[in-house]
């Protein structure tokens, strides 16, 4: 190896074109930016969907639905998911206190008991809100609802 024969490694050294050199480099004067405009200046950036002053693609489709901002969101408790715990915990009441302990729900948590699934031993049921059928199932075996 001696010195003149020393390269550089292959692809290391990249030609890219020096822009803004002088009017002998053929990219001088305006440096490819073309005349005025906003795109002429230092320290323009484009906004996101900017169509060149066109109306942008998400102003010109129609939006649909209504959001209800007071819309209060229920945690659905089934029927058989009482059984099973009731039948795991081996009791007959089972209140908000004790699905937040078994994690079934949170705090802060809304509850409706709904109807599916099979209850089969007599409970006494401690929710916000039970669906007819629900709390018509509870109450048929002998149990009660009481809604918070």
């Amino acid at each position: 190896m001696k010195l003149h024969t020393l390269q550089p490694a292959k692809g290391s050294v990249k030609n890219r074109k020096r822009i803004g050199r002088g009017q002998g480099s053929g990219r001088g004067g305006t440096s490819t930016r073309g005349h005025k405009g906003a795109q002429s200046r230092s320290g323009y950036s484009r906004k996101l969907g900017f169509e060149g002053g066109q109306m942008p693609l998400q102003r010109r489709v129609p939006k649909f639905g209504f959001k209800n901002h007071n819309r209060v969101e229920y945690k659905p408790i089934n029927l058989d998911v009482l059984q099973s715990l009731a039948e795991k915990l081996d009791t007959d009441s089972i209140t908000f206190d004790v699905l937040v302990e078994n994690g079934l729900v949170s705090k802060k948590d809304v509850v409706k008991v709904l109807g599916r699934g099979e209850l089969t031993s007599k409970l006494n049921v401690s929710a916000h809100y039970f669906s007819a059928s629900a709390s018509e199932s509870i109450e048929k075996l002998g149990g009660t609802v009481n809604k918070i």
